[in-house]
């Protein structure tokens, strides 16, 4: 069960020729997809394309209908690997995923792609999840362009740019015998537009009708002497083939004034903010024309000669602007300039961060100082009125508090380390290794809990080297998400402890979906899903790899039977892993499943019940020791307003969801009996009502007495 439905979006994918798309981002790029005759399309979700995989799923229907096959690959070396379709036959074939660590794992399936070559159009939409929003390591995906010499197109963020960018990458592909990367950033993602769209294109051969018709080329297997012509390939007929095509086709755009004496050369994913900056400068107005010379490189890879010397022609200085590091363009560009023998002063890290995102200020900034080294004469003159003061913009970042991320209300992961947390009061430190997805916000308050984490599904493996030889001495303790499992942990990970007798404990967060990426379907998901298999059991897979030590908990919210069985399994002397699955559905998931059911019975008259817990201030010590082992966001202070008490008590907010967590650690640390449930009932029987009537009017003359008293005290 995704996060976001859209299945009504999905519609606007019929539309036909005449028709004006509108829509995000990801929308277009389906759209994009259809008309330009994709035989299948496959992909693993991940920011900032999850949605992309949404829309897919959600848009089965019509996919079929034009005999295109899609699916919800296992990874991303499983998607890539999946464009192995094209390599034979005149298949169009497209993937996504999220990009730097799923071109990481994809990396293997691209390399061997790359190196034969590929018949029909090979298309990979990279999700760049680069800056400050975002969740991976600062890293590029040029880096794969150039290793593999994928080419890579990074087009203007607007919806004609973008779905012209999906129609040329795939015939650049079959061009040049080449699959090619399309970048995506987050903006380009979600920005909203429209366009003309065209009528939906049924491939010119579906992947059913290549199985009935078998192809086979030699020169395409990766195997050597094969290998060797295919590295002088890609030199001596692909790379011109693809040079031509992007001169030919006019990728790349050139704005502004062409006899400027500065110009700047630009990632197009970047022109948007460019532009802007330019309009703050009043270099350019609101409609975004400008007299500066630009070129916008729609394709950043590979970069063409030809291209970059014309537009250096005459200048005197040009500015690169080349968001990230390593600086693999002014690198390649300032080595084009020298061989050509070009005296021209060329900008780029330095007067430019070396890294992290270029932001609107930060472009503001940089462009400004480009213009007043180079051409200040361009720079409009400021009229400020002498009477003015300038406006103090204070530092946010001084002023508020930090606010690291954290598991969301009734998150059914937040038990397992508060377990885990009380396991080590008693017993100790131990050492920790942490997973990819929401458990590893553990390693924040209130439980630093979690000492690295080296990818999806890797975290037993990245414990895998801590082996006390002294079965009576510590073992680590590792975690993995279920969609980690299923991505990569049962081999890497559990089946290594497993080969290797790894004595280490192993804890795998079930929470039913992959929930970080937006809580789609995976293996071991419980919902009944039309088009995949789910239901698949995690104990079973544990099993079948050898363990021997396997403990299921179907409730995670039990924080004493969590406790107890980590200790257990920190204490057993089974030889072997031991492997702890612990198992509750994620709370945002369920909200989405469970609270149109439960309004839809409330409409109708049904009797509905929803749990609700509280804290009973005159028990409540006020030591906030509930806090530190949960971190509930709905868990705060209350002041109780008694003069005898001069800290405030804990006290539960309107954004509860009942889950029980706060009452479980507490009973478990042995804390306090504070906590109390409640239910709250509406369309409650006559008798239920009379009682709570009844008990409202003694539970008022109670508090009015107590609230007396500390009057007459006062």
């Amino acid at each position: 069960m995704a996060e976001r439905s859209f299945a009504k979006e999905v519609q606007k994918l019929k539309m036909g020729a005449g028709e004006t798309f509108s829509g995000e981002g990801i929308l277009a790029i389906t759209k994009a997809l259809l008309e330009n005759g994709v035989g299948y399309v496959g992909g693993y979700q991940g920011s900032p394309i999850s949605h992309l995989m949404d829309v897919l799923a959600d848009s089965q229907e019509i996919l079929s209908d034009l005999g295109v096959h899609f699916e919800a690959s296992a990874s991303e070396a499983t998607a890539t690997a999946m464009l192995a379709a094209s390599v034979h036959y005149p298949i169009r074939g497209a993937v996504t995923f999220k990009s730097t660590v799923g071109t990481n794992v994809a990396s293997d399936a691209l390399a061997n792609l790359a190196s034969g070559g590929v018949t029909g159009g090979a298309l990979i939409i990279i999700g760049e999840d680069y800056g400050e929003g975002s969740s991976i390591m600062q890293e590029r995906s040029h880096a794969f362009a150039m290793k593999s010499q994928v080419w890579l197109l990074d087009p203007r963020p607007n919806l004609p740019s973008i779905v012209k960018a999906v129609g040329d990458a795939f015939e650049l592909s079959e061009a040049s015998n080449t699959p090619v990367m399309l970048q995506m950033r987050i903006r380009s993602c979600h920005v909203h537009g429209h366009f003309e769209a065209r009528d939906n294109q049924r491939p010119a051969m579906t992947v059913s009708q290549a199985l009935e018709n078998p192809a086979r080329n030699l020169d395409r297997i990766v195997l050597p002497p094969a290998t060797y012509l295919h590295e002088a390939e890609k030199i001596t007929k692909r790379w011109p083939a693809a040079e031509k095509f992007i001169l030919e086709r006019g990728i790349n755009e050139r704005f502004g004034d062409p006899r400027g004496k500065v110009g700047i050369i630009l990632q197009g994913g970047m022109y948007n903010t460019v532009i802007r900056a330019l309009n703050r400068l009043g270099l350019a107005d609101i409609y975004g024309e400008t007299s500066v010379d630009m070129l916008c490189l729609n394709a950043v890879y590979p970069l063409l000669e030809s291209q970059i010397l014309d537009f250096c022609e005459g200048k005197d200085a040009v500015l690169l602007l080349e968001e990230g590091q390593p600086n693999y363009m002014e690198q390649a560009i300032g080595l084009m300039l020298y061989k050509a023998g070009k005296h021209i002063r060329l900008e780029g890290k330095g007067l430019l961060p070396e890294f992290g995102e270029y932001t609107g200020q930060v472009m503001v900034d940089s462009l400004g100082a480009f213009f007043e080294a180079h051409a200040p004469e361009v720079l409009p003159v400021a009229k400020i009125a002498t009477n003015e003061t300038p406006v103090a913009i204070p530092d946010l970042s001084k002023m508020l508090p930090a606010r690291p991320p954290g598991f969301c209300t009734g998150c059914p992961e937040r038990p397992i380390f508060a377990a885990t947390k009380l396991v080590q009061q008693e017993l100790g430190e131990h050492h920790i290794a942490s997973d990819i997805g929401c458990h590893l916000f553990s390693i924040m308050p209130p439980f630093d809990l979690g000492a690295t984490t080296m990818g999806y599904g890797l975290g037993p493996a990245s414990a895998s080297a801590f082996q006390n030889t002294d079965r009576s001495g510590k073992r680590s303790i590792s975690f993995v998400g279920d969609g980690g499992f299923w991505h990569n942990g049962l081999t890497s990970s559990v089946g290594n402890a497993v080969f290797n007798k790894n004595d280490g404990v192993i804890v795998i967060v079930d929470n039913f979906y992959s929930s970080a990426t937006g809580g789609q379907d995976i293996l071991s998901s419980r919902a009944q899903n039309k088009t995949k298999s789910t239901n698949n059991s995690i104990t079973q897979a544990v099993k079948g790899m050898g363990v021997k030590w396997v403990r299921q908990i179907d409730r995670t919210y039990d924080v004493t039977k969590m406790r107890d069985t980590l200790k257990e399994a920190l204490a057993s002397q089974e030889e072997g892993p031991k492997v702890i699955i612990a198992s509750s559905e994620c709370m945002l998931n369920k909200e989405r499943r469970v609270k149109p059911l439960l309004a839809k019975a409330a409409k109708e008259g049904k009797r509905v019940e929803r749990p609700r817990f509280g804290v009973d201030e005159d028990i409540c010590t006020g030591d906030h020791a509930c806090m530190r082992l949960s971190g509930c966001p709905s868990l705060s202070v209350k002041d109780t307003g008694d003069p005898l008490r001069d800290d405030p008590v804990a006290a539960i907010d309107q954004t509860c969801v009942g889950c029980g967590n706060c009452g479980e650690v507490a009973d478990a640390a042995v804390l306090c009996p504070s906590f109390y449930e409640v239910r709250v009932v509406t369309n409650p029987s006559r008798a239920e009502s009379r009682r709570a009537r009844v008990a409202g009017r003694i539970t008022g003359w109670l508090q009015a007495r107590r609230d007396a008293a500390r009057i007459v005290f006062q």
